[in-house]
């Protein structure tokens, strides 16, 4: 391709990629509209290939600072976990890892490998949430189905990848001793309002890139051959089992996440009606400001509608009204925004989404002059998002 046809196609992506204006309209459970230019953008990160995310706290980056700095024993005191060649490794007898932060919801990256000539322990070890749930680790890549009560291999639900003493991968990926695996863990604690159990918490699980669980409740706290209670605890520590066995880990990270109940105003677990109307109220004032702000009719439009139906006002009726019979002679002069094929497009579509919504007449001047206007077919653009 030309240097002149690479600059004209990037013109192109970056004038079909912008956004417009947006789709179904707030409601009772829902604050925002579809396609909502007044949300917020997701905060950005950076992901290089082979590192963790930048919002990530890095628990072991193979060296003895990033153990001294993140792991402690059950008392407090300094693990008696060893570091060699970059591996962080299990010392049996001296008791689980603790990380010396707490963590709630969160996502984990860890990778560990059974030791080859651990030959009756498999190298048992686990990954456990808080201090209760435990995601197995154990050699299970010899495994052969078996209903036999002397079964050679774990039990279902003992297996690597299980939801400890609850529920089995639904696969078994498992390599074999001395290869490196990984876990890819997203966990959520269980949810409380006082005594009452809101959500028993879930695990979802990728090992080795498989997932093997698929956002798991959990029944209770981990426990062998017992089912447990969940705790009341919100948080804990997150730690590596102590089973008798070396196992080595490394590359741990971790990110923070957001609760599923986190967010209270988009029609989700966490949904709280009243947070819904203070938001839309709020909303409402901010694009009565950008609609004091803007210059063109068009953009005046689209907020003052915007700030209608955040919050109905008979207040807003003139002015809407005012604003719908400039647009409608910018329109007849093919000034400012709607001159532009692109944007008159979407503008269009705003108006048809507002009449099919109900928030407005099909019969109403705008509606008419648009649909008067001859259709302009859309351009095409290979590989470039339709919004």
């Amino acid at each position: 391709m030309k240097k002149f046809d690479i600059l004209a196609f990037a013109a192109a992506a970056a004038l079909f990629a912008a956004a417009e204006p947006s789709g179904d309209r707030p409601d009772e459970r829902h604050a925002w509209a579809v396609h909502d230019v007044n949300r917020p953008d997701p905060v950005k990160i950076t992901v290089e290939r082979g590192k963790p995310p930048s919002d990530a706290i890095v628990l072991f980056d193979g060296t003895a600072e990033s153990v001294k700095k993140n792991w402690r024993g059950k008392d407090g005191a300094p693990t008696k976990w060893i570091v060699k060649d970059g591996e962080f490794i299990c010392t049996p007898g001296s008791g689980g890892a603790f990380t010396a932060e707490q963590f709630a919801d969160c996502q984990l990256h860890i990778e560990w490998k059974t030791p080859k000539d651990d030959l009756y322990g498999w190298g048992n070890s686990g990954v456990i949430f808080m201090g209760q749930y435990e995601i197995q680790i154990l050699d299970s890549s010899a495994v052969e189905p078996s209903r036999s009560p002397w079964k050679p291999a774990n039990y279902a639900d003992g297996q690597a990848g299980a939801v400890y003493g609850q529920n089995p991968p639904s696969v078994q990926p498992c390599r074999g001793p001395g290869e490196w695996q990984t876990f890819d863990i997203v966990f959520h604690p269980p949810i409380w309002d006082g005594k009452r159990l809101v959500d028993p918490g879930s695990a979802t699980v990728f090992f080795n890139g498989v997932l093997v669980q698929d956002d798991f409740p959990f029944q209770g706290r981990t426990g062998w051959c017992r089912r447990h209670p969940h705790s009341t605890d919100m948080k804990g520590p997150l730690v590596l089992q102590d089973h008798g066995h070396p196992v080595p880990f490394r590359n741990v990270w971790i990110r923070r996440i957001p609760s599923r109940y986190a967010d209270t105003v988009n029609g989700g677990l966490g949904l709280k009606y009243g947070d819904v109307a203070a938001l839309r109220e709020r909303l409402a004032g901010e694009s009565l400001a950008f609609a004091d702000q803007a210059k063109d009719p068009a953009e005046r439009f689209i907020r003052l509608w915007e700030a209608y139906c955040y919050k109905p006002e008979s207040a807003l009726k003139p002015r809407l009204k005012a604003v719908e019979e400039e647009c409608v002679g910018a329109l007849a002069a093919g000034k400012g925004d709607l001159a532009t094929t692109e944007r008159l497009r979407a503008f269009k579509r705003f108006v048809d989404m507002l009449v099919n919504s109900g928030w407005t007449s099909k019969d109403t001047p705008i509606k008419k002059a648009l649909d008067a206007r001859k259709s302009h077919p859309k351009p095409q653009a290979p590989n470039l998002r339709d919004i």
